[in-house]
């Protein structure tokens, strides 16, 4: 094996969604030998059932080929990224535990709102970008047009601009050529104590906690101690290894090198992604510079259906915690739906997949409530606290300013829909920045929204606005004041904290309506009157009313005396008016989710 760090190169996969990053990273296998024809299968990277289902890349993979060029054999260190706006985060670390990165542009779709995205992300990572477009074997492919999009947008020589197909494999001996032509070779220092960064983990049942590792100076060997700098824990070296892309055990992995590390590591919480790994004597003393702490933009509850699953729940949600250490947990009770846990995630989609995953993975069956964001709140007295769960913000008269999170989002469509998006934002009180056009015919339009706004349904909605063209791509901002109030819904008088929402004063009025008519449905009628009410603080701003099941008790009374019905009416009145003070009304896990159609007011 060549441990010569100078025949090592490693790269990662940039793109926007759906672009062909998977396909092609499949026909880099094949063509340089990893798997034979038999075993070439579309997405073989993506090995988690909900990634192949769904056609799109979740977790980023690490796989190392060997390839021999002009007689000298490579050693190129691939890792597969996701290309989702919500999976930013493990683009991000994947690309910090590389030297340079392919940039793919599908031929037919152009340059899109996450190319950009990435693109930036790679060069501020000082990463050598190889440019390249997919899918050129299509009939809809307009090489030129996209070329010169790419040279518009980010300014990339479009003579350097590489032509490859996924699908059929053309193009890319060639892109193998300029990966080890252009993107340098690591440097690190073989004789320096060891330093390896963690850029990812994941939970064996036999192994315990297998970490993948980047090694940068040094040399890891199997029965080595080694110390996790961050957490300072010890452990020993039990095994080590590399995916080709099948796991190839190995003795020592050198630098440059990227592989898997077995420690005898027991606990899901003792590493930490962006940690540095040492030698436990005479290690180094400075750690390699890890990664921002990925930073939570939706929270929702996630409760489970059953009261008695509440610990199956924790354990589940540890256990995909290390493998996608970009969400976080804590527990909370909710007097509606008992004990469960706030749960943060970076978007709605990184929300229901890991939703889908636990209900899989685990075998549970989950209630979720509706999804909201941080807000940071000062009080009267001076106080500033940072607000996740809408039942926890104070009463209105105790609230100095009421502030929330705003993003900056870049919307890729074509110039006809101009109209639409702008509509669009405006309906969800977004500020308009400025208009910049990549090609006559396709614009970037810029504005600054509530992220509250845009979790929820703004990218299905650009989706169906421009016809499956338009993409989109955010930043945040930070936060900024508003008047914003909590709207509360009471049931049978009672408060039900899990369907408590934050609103602007302004649309308070029409969602509270909307949203008790939605409940008015969804909840089932019960043998006494419920009253569905939503409130700010102590003004009821909107009421409806589930009539109660009746029975008809005067039946059997054929004609005669009226006084005889009127007693048998008022006995079930009395009856039902017991019920209705120990009577409980049951909430159906679709009466959750219509909060969140009702945020569409």
């Amino acid at each position: 094996m060549a441990h010569d760090p100078k025949f090592i190169r490693n790269f990662s996969i940039v793109a926007h969604i759906d672009h062909g990053k998977s396909t092609l990273a499949d026909q880099l296998l094949l063509q340089s030998g990893a798997i034979s024809q038999r075993e070439f299968r579309e997405q073989l990277l993506d090995d988690m059932d909900l990634e192949r289902e769904r056609g799109i890349t979740i977790k980023a993979r690490a796989v190392s080929l060997h390839y021999t060029l002009d007689g000298q054999k490579y050693e190129l260190n691939l890792i597969d990224t996701p290309g989702h706006v919500d999976f930013h985060y493990e683009v991000s670390r994947s690309l910090a535990a590389c030297e340079g990165a392919i940039l793919l542009v599908d031929a037919s779709q152009g340059v899109q709102a996450q190319t950009v995205a990435n693109a930036y992300l790679a060069i501020a990572g000082d990463l050598t970008l190889v440019a390249a477009l997919n899918k050129i074997d299509m009939q809809a492919a307009r090489p030129d047009e996209v070329k010169e999009e790419v040279f518009n947008t980010l300014g990339l020589d479009p003579d350097e601009i590489l032509a490859v197909s996924g699908k059929t494999g053309v193009g890319v001996p060639e892109l193998f050529r300029t990966l080890i032509d252009r993107i340098p070779a690591p440097s690190g220092d073989q004789k320096a104590p060891l330093r390896a960064l963690i850029f990812d983990s994941k939970y064996n049942d036999y192994q315990g906690v297998v970490v993948y590792v980047r090694v940068v100076d040094g040399t890891i060997r199997v029965g080595q101690k080694i110390k996790l700098m961050a957490m300072g824990q010890e452990y020993e070296v039990i095994g080590l290894g590399q995916f080709r892309p099948r796991e190839v055990a190995c003795d020592e992995l050198g630098v440059g090198q990227v592989g898997f590390v077995v420690a005898n590591i027991k606990q899901l919480v003792d590493v930490r992604v962006g940690d540095t790994i040492t030698a436990a004597h005479r290690g180094a003393e400075k750690a390699l510079a890890g990664y921002k702490e990925p930073s939570q933009v939706v929270y929702c509850g996630l409760f489970p259906a059953t009261h008695n699953q509440f610990e199956d729940l924790r354990t589940a949600l540890q256990k995909l915690a290390l493998n996608d250490s970009s969400f976080t947990f804590e527990p909370e009770t909710s007097d509606a739906l008992g004990f469960g846990f706030r749960c943060g995630f970076l978007g709605m989609l990184h929300m229901e997949i890991v939703q889908q995953r636990l209900e899989r993975e685990s075998d549970l069956s989950l209630v979720q409530t509706a999804p909201n964001v941080t807000y940071e709140i000062v009080t009267r007295k001076g106080e500033t606290l940072y607000v996740s769960n809408p039942t926890r913000i104070p009463e209105p008269g105790e609230i100095e300013e009421f502030r929330e999170p705003y993003a900056r989002v870049n919307f890729l469509i074509p110039a006809d829909n101009i109209g639409v998006i702008m509509t669009l934002c405006e309906e969800r009180r977004g500020d308009y920045i400025k208009t910049d056009y990549i090609t006559p015919t396709r614009v970037i339009v810029t504005y600054e929204l509530p992220l509250a706004e845009m979790i929820y349904d703004l990218y299905d909605k650009l989706k169906s606005a421009t016809r499956g063209f338009g993409t989109m791509d955010y930043e945040l901002l930070g936060f900024r004041p508003n008047t914003l109030v909590r709207l509360d819904v009471l049931v049978a008088g009672d408060r039900v904290d899990a369907l408590s929402v934050v609103v602007h004063r302004d649309f308070a009025d029409r969602r509270g309506r909307k949203l008790v008519k939605k409940l008015k449905e969804e909840i089932d009628r019960h043998q006494f009157e419920v009253a569905i009410q939503a409130a700010i603080g102590s003004k009821v701003i909107a009421r409806e009313t589930i009539s109660a099941l009746r029975k008809n008790v005067t039946a059997k009374c054929y004609g005669g005396d009226i006084t005889r019905k009127r007693k048998l009416l008022e006995k079930q009145k009395e009856g039902k008016k017991r019920m209705k003070q120990v009577g409980n009304v049951e909430i159906s896990q679709e009466a959750f989710l219509s909060v969140l159609e009702a945020g569409e007011a």
